[in-house]
């Protein structure tokens, strides 16, 4: 499977530009989303290759809706990458726990998060 197009599930503008940025010029197709809410109107339009999670949100957390997302057969095989700046041991076992594929900590490393990408063996 490749990587190609991808969900930024993140609430901070300032965040979503900069991570958008990195994605695109890694050659990534990235559209945004500010909660789950608006996350989960994103995935009936637009079928991402990856879902990249804020944890710290308005309404749903990060943590509970990869949970969600994991036990619906419309979404669950999409990987889920949890980008955070929650950056303790439990934080990082709690969202793995949740489902997510990778844990990565804000401020965000290019390299690290394109490494994270391609660890999956998805891009």
């Amino acid at each position: 499977m490749t990587v190609e197009k991808i969900l930024l599930v993140e609430d901070s503008k300032t965040e979503t530009m900069i991570i958008t940025k990195i994605l695109e010029d890694a050659g990534y197709t990235v559209k945004n989303a500010a909660s789950a809410e608006q996350a989960m109107e994103r995935l009936h339009g637009f079928k991402p290759d990856l879902i990249l999670m804020d944890v710290v949100m308005p309404g749903q957390s990060g943590f509970q809706f990869t949970r969600t997302l994991g036990r619906d057969p419309e979404f669950a095989g999409i990987p889920i990458i949890i980008c955070s700046s929650k950056n303790l041991e439990t934080d990082k076992v709690w969202g793995l726990r949740q489902g997510a594929k990778d844990y990565v900590t804000k401020p965000v490393d290019a390299d690290l998060l394109i490494a994270a990408i391609r660890r999956l063996g998805v891009a």
